[in-house]
């Protein structure tokens, strides 16, 4: 059942737009989930950081994708008291060139959060990431799946993806020539 209360605050805040959008994998899209705008809401992040917690056991580290699954993860890692690591896309070329960031133990488990899935290839690079760095990556939880071929893309990689809600579900009001996918 989708979060009614999430996806309010989605829609008062303004993060689901309309018109014609080219998405990042390079498709388009009548319909925009703008994640700067729910990132950088205080209710919107109150609101995902309960309900990624209500979805983690504390038992496995947290990740977030560099950039827009940073805000996510740390404020879900505060929410649950559970430390975290940024996975970036690529490793920096200064500093010490790390690719993923903070501490991270060989076989350690760890849950990916991400803020929209379209394809899902984000994630799946950055399971990939972890995984070199030693870490057990089976699960991915998004704040919104557009429905896309994520959940399948994912499953090719060997994980699971958990959504808070759906294109479907925060879509289910829209004008009529709003296509979910």
């Amino acid at each position: 059942m989708a979060n009614q209360q999430l996806i309010d605050a989605l829609r008062d805040a303004d993060a689901v737009k309309f018109g014609e959008f080219e998405l990042s994998h390079g498709g388009t899209s009548n319909y925009y989930v703008d994640k700067y705008v729910f990132e950088t809401n205080p209710q919107c992040l109150e609101l995902i950081a309960a309900a990624f917690a209500d979805r983690l056991d504390g038992q496995a580290k947290l990740a977030g994708v560099a950039l827009g699954a940073v805000p996510l993860v740390a404020v879900t890692s505060v929410e649950t008291g559970t430390p975290y690591v940024i996975a970036r896309k690529q490793a920096k070329e200064y500093g010490t060139g790390n690719r993923i960031e903070g501490d991270l133990a060989d076989g350690e488990e760890v849950v990916i959060l991400e803020d929209i899935a379209t394809t899902g290839q984000s994630a799946v690079d950055a399971a990939e990431a972890l995984r070199e760095a030693g870490a057990v990556v089976e699960r991915v939880v998004v704040v919104v799946d557009r429905e896309e071929g994520a959940r399948e893309n994912l499953a090719e990689a060997g994980l699971e993806l958990e959504s808070l809600v759906t294109a479907s579900d925060l879509l289910a009001d829209a004008p009529d020539d709003v296509d979910v996918a």
